[in-house]
């Protein structure tokens, strides 16, 4: 191939990859396979391996680019980002309305109603259509060039389809979806690390991390609502509703909903019509933003030093309960991490009643002057965890108690160390020290014998306690020399249930290497994480003699990752146990690992479980799929290869017919996997 064809291969495959992507991201509407998108994808890799200078900038290959950063440059706005003026009165916003009509007496005004989408604002700065600068709000004036960052969410274009002006700013929020929230924090929870307290915390702090790859693997999406500069004669809206068609024309992503409204009356039944509509949303909405239609209306109703004079933000109230803080407790975790806890005096909140409620860390107590025997204000963040929201300061009687974080361990009474934790929104940690602390031993072997590890039957809470206490167990490898008659005499433990124990540790012996390594505790290598290990290592020895250079050519280890596993190995305690376990006879052998000519009828695809099958637990076919070089993934998304759907099979279904990706049944799958 000439250079001069490789320049016109280079442009087509560019161009038909981001209409893929769009299509993909933005419509829901895939038109080709995954298969053949990755084909298309890597021939444009190859011809710019080939030929550097077709990597541009607006290459569909630099959406995750780049090392990390040491720290964020500053951009100014060439518009200024203003705030809005917001309102929780239904009056207040009637008032609003008739302020500005008595500006303009002589207009029939028309008026537009957005989702407030509860997410992170940001500026982006496009020229010829490519985007050159993405940068988040800051002081309105300027902000933190987070162009790298923002390159990262799929749904949003690098280089614009039609013909867009010569310079385009656009103002929207970056969010982070409810599900891809939950699966976030159950995998922080899972690898020992400080969960989120709400999707626009989460999407913040994700905004703010230096390195891209890292966010990359972070659920971000964006939708684009405003205008800041504008340059060229190519386009110029009149309207936010022409606004928001031109932007869908250039390939954003806008608001799921529109309402234009004549008069208060119309707006109000829109605002409350949204408060109905905004829970189905796959986002936090907290509010509805209010809008005059007609841009030079706006322009000649102006602006205050903070805020445009045209247009209001409607919050929506929170369900909220207030209640007593009796006190403040610290769990202790695998990791030694001390999360402070607020015991409250049982209340109501969106539906369920709410007894404890989390306080993060010793930063977040401060910051909202927490303290025992407090009346606080309770809510459900993001409606999904419940939180402290404030402190009920004027029902404060002088008894209230400021709490004291604790420097020791309140479980060993060692030192506790004050770390920064890997995102400034979460706070500093603060860990207990002691490897051997009877918390941090419970934690590990309780997470060495849960069911998504070894899968250990009776390896519970209460049990474990008792092992610890008795000192049978200081680790997990101390489990396999325990025997029956020495469970039995624990309290509460038959013979019978002794010996079921046993049992089952000695049934785990022969479970898959990657429950063994998700067992161990690393920080930062949960189950999905440990699966992308034994997919490339065919056994433990292996892994852990590799380096942090091959751990990070695995498409799933990124350098944190990889220097947790290296720092884990490097502790003398941790290799002799190790040994411990393979004297123990705890299998080594990963049966992921599919070497290049060895193949698998799954290998390279990604399967999505849903509903209840016939004969197969969720656990007997995830093992079938990986069994067969395939991936068991936990959301259906443009890379499923199929989805296996049982009874009452909920949302992932709905999404993959809306996707297009086949739907099998377990007897299909069987017959695929040739057990059929």
């Amino acid at each position: 191939m000439t250079k001069e064809e490789a320049i016109r291969r280079h442009a087509e495959l560019a161009e038909e990859i981001r209409g893929h992507d769009h299509a993909y991201y933005v419509l829901a509407q895939p038109g080709i396979s995954d298969q053949e998108y990755d084909r298309l994808y890597h021939e444009l890799l190859d011809l710019e391996e080939k030929h550097p200078e077709l990597n541009t900038p607006d290459s569909p290959s630099q959406r995750v680019g780049g090392a990390p950063l040491s720290q964020f440059e500053s951009v100014t706005h060439a518009v200024p980002m203003l705030s809005l003026d917001n309102t929780y009165s239904q009056e207040e916003v009637r008032d609003f309305i008739k302020r500005v009509e008595k500006r303009v007496p002589e207009e029939k005004l028309s008026w537009t109603v957005e989702p407030k989408v509860d997410g992170v604002a940001v500026s982006l700065r496009y020229e010829k259509g490519v985007l050159v600068t993405g940068a988040t709000r800051g002081d309105g004036a300027s902000g933190d060039d987070i162009t790298n960052n923002l390159k990262t969410i799929r749904s949003l274009p690098v280089k614009l389809k039609g013909n867009p002006p010569d310079v385009l700013e656009v103002r929207g929020e970056v969010f982070m979806p409810h599900e891809g929230f939950v699966r976030l924090n159950e995998q922080r929870a899972e690898e020992g690390e400080n969960t989120f307290m709400n999707p626009r915390n989460a999407t913040a702090g994700s905004l703010k991390q230096l390195d891209p790859k890292l966010v990359a693997k972070r659920p971000l999406d964006i939708i684009l609502y405003g205008l800041g500069a504008l340059e060229g004669d190519q386009w110029a809206p009149e309207s936010q509703v022409e606004l928001l068609d031109g932007l869908k024309s250039f390939g954003f992503k806008t608001p799921d909903k529109l309402w234009i409204c004549s008069g208060a009356d119309e707006m109000l039944a829109a605002i409350n019509e949204l408060d109905q509509l905004r829970h189905s949303f796959p986002y936090e909405t907290d509010g509805a933003v209010i809008k005059l239609n007609n841009f030079a209306l706006r322009e000649f109703i102006g602006y205050t030093s903070k805020a445009p004079r045209w247009a209001m933000a409607y919050k929506y109230a929170a369900e909220q309960a207030e209640t007593k803080l009796k006190q403040i407790t610290i769990q202790v975790g695998r990791t030694g991490a001390l999360t402070p806890v607020a015991e409250l005096e049982p209340v109501l909140v969106s539906g369920t009643t709410v007894s404890r409620a989390t306080l993060h860390n010793e930063d977040e107590i401060r910051r909202k002057d927490v303290r025992e025997g407090d009346t606080v204000i309770i809510e459900k963040a993001g409606e999904i965890i419940p939180a402290v929201v404030r402190v009920v300061v004027e029902k404060r009687t002088g008894d209230e108690k400021e709490f004291e974080f604790p420097k020791a361990c309140p479980e060993c009474g060692s030192e506790a160390k004050k770390t920064e934790g890997d995102n400034a929104v979460l706070g500093a940690v603060w860990r207990c020290v002691n490897p051997d602390c009877s918390a941090k031993v419970r934690g590990r072997v309780i997470h060495f014998c849960s069911r998504g590890a070894m899968d250990i039957e009776g390896g519970g809470e209460v049990l474990v306690r008792q092992l610890v206490e008795r000192g049978l167990v200081i680790d997990v490898a101390d489990l396999y020399k325990l025997k029956v008659e020495e469970v039995a005499s624990l309290e509460r433990m038959a013979e019978k249930s002794a010996q079921n124990f046993i049992d089952g540790l000695l049934k785990s012996r022969e479970q898959d290497a990657w429950r063994l390594v998700f067992g161990l505790g690393i920080l930062h290598v949960g189950a999905g994480v440990a699966k992308a290990l034994c997919r490339s290592f065919p056994n433990l020895d292996d892994l852990f003699q590799s380096s942090q250079t091959e751990l990070t050519a695995i498409d799933e280890i990124g350098d944190v990752i990889a220097k947790s596993i290296v720092d884990w190995w490097d502790e003398p305690r941790n290799r002799e146990l190790i040994e411990r376990l393979k004297k123990a006879g705890l299998n080594f052998e990963s049966s992921l690992y599919k070497s290049a000519d060895e193949g698998g009828v799954l290998l390279g695809k990604t399967l999505v479980l849903t509903g209840t099958l016939p004969t197969l637990t969720r656990a007997e076919a995830t093992a079938r799929i990986e069994a067969c070089g395939g991936k068991a993934s936990g959301s259906v998304s443009k890379k499923t290869d199929y989805v296996l759907a049982g009874e009452e099979a909920g949302s992932k279904l709905e999404k993959a017919k809306k996707l297009g990706v086949p739907v099998i049944t377990e007897e299909e799958f069987l017959k695929l996997i040739g057990e059929g």
